[in-house]
């Protein structure tokens, strides 16, 4: 049981950065969500939308955050 709650603390404090970064990003204007080859399909009757560019770009910030913590906690 000791096991799974520092799991779910440490995803709680993963979410809070990753709150704060997207937070950051809005603050600083960044187009996260609204960038080149980002998909939007606009009709009549509804609209569709699909961030591809920046779910790559979140993947590799996050891809090379986790590396980094990775070599630091086998340490």
């Amino acid at each position: 049981m000791e096991s799974i709650a520092r799991y779910l603390m440490l995803a709680g404090i993963v979410l809070f950065f990753i709150g704060g970064g997207m937070y950051l990003a809005a603050k600083f204007g960044i187009p996260l969500g609204r960038l080149p080859g980002d998909i939007r399909i606009e009709g009549e009757n509804g609209s569709f939308y699909f961030p591809v560019t920046s779910s790559i770009l979140v993947s590799v910030i996050l891809s090379i955050l986790f590396n980094l913590i990775s070599k630091f906690w086998n340490k």
